[in-house]
């Protein structure tokens, strides 16, 4: 990535400022629903997997505190076999302070890293592309995630559908997109995720409202796709 889109990124993480880090608490109704439906959807492609998850070597692009890596950790994935990539200094040592020494963590730019081709069983991004604003740099990361990924494999992607009005830091990516990317991968995709600010909205009123809302899929901005890399692919 080039070091003027790197700065960009983190001046755009750090406009957000202290509040997000409330919006995003597992204390509020409205994130903890989002996350649980994220869960049992990963949950499910996961066990679709053909080995068990003491097997599986994951890395994660834009690991953040480490919250992903730990979900791993708990489903029986080895420590020394996971990897996170983190841009952000201040949650790159969030992770380190959290996660098992064993677990490879790396910061700075992502298409650097020095991280072997077709080591990979699984190569997770969970919104990070939709902070990526210009498109030569997506192409890059998604080119370097490719890399990485064993034959059989899969990358497990998770971002914004639409554009956020009330966030021009942020832009959707459709799958359109994810298929140009990742031309050689085999896509399984579903939408997810009532809208961020339609839940508050609702579970501000009663939690419950999450599941009516979210049951219409025009409501949902996120999608989950799995995309697989075939065993005969270089």
């Amino acid at each position: 990535m080039s070091h003027d889109e790197l700065a960009q990124i983190e001046a755009r993480y750090a406009r957000r400022g202290a509040s997000a880090a409330d919006r995003y608490s597992l204390l509020r109704p409205d994130v903890w629903q989002i996350w649980a439906e994220r869960h049992r959807a990963l949950l499910r492609g996961l066990a679709r997997q053909p080995t068990g998850p003491q097997h599986w070597r994951v890395l994660e692009v834009g690991c953040g505190a480490g919250g992903n890596l730990l979900d791993l950790l708990r489903l029986g994935c080895q420590p020394e076999h996971l990897t996170g990539l983190e841009l952000l200094p201040e949650r790159l040592a969030a992770a380190q302070a959290c996660l098992p020494a064993a677990v490879r963590l790396l910061g700075g730019d992502a298409t650097t890293a020095s991280i072997a081709p077709a080591s990979q069983d699984l190569v997770l991004q969970f919104t990070v592309f939709s902070s990526i604003l210009d498109a030569d740099l997506q192409q890059r990361l998604a080119a370097a995630m490719w890399r990485w990924l064993k034959p059989g494999g899969a990358v497990v992607w998770y971002d914004f559908v639409v554009n956020n009005p009330g966030n021009p830091d942020v832009r959707g990516v459709p799958l359109a997109r994810v298929r140009a990317l990742f031309p050689e991968g085999v896509l399984r995709a579903e939408r997810l995720t009532l809208a961020p600010p339609l839940a508050r909205a609702v579970c501000r009123v009663h939690p419950g409202l999450y599941g009516l809302f979210n049951a219409l899929p025009l409501l949902r901005t996120h999608r989950l796709v799995w995309i697989e890399k075939r065993q005969s692919a270089a």
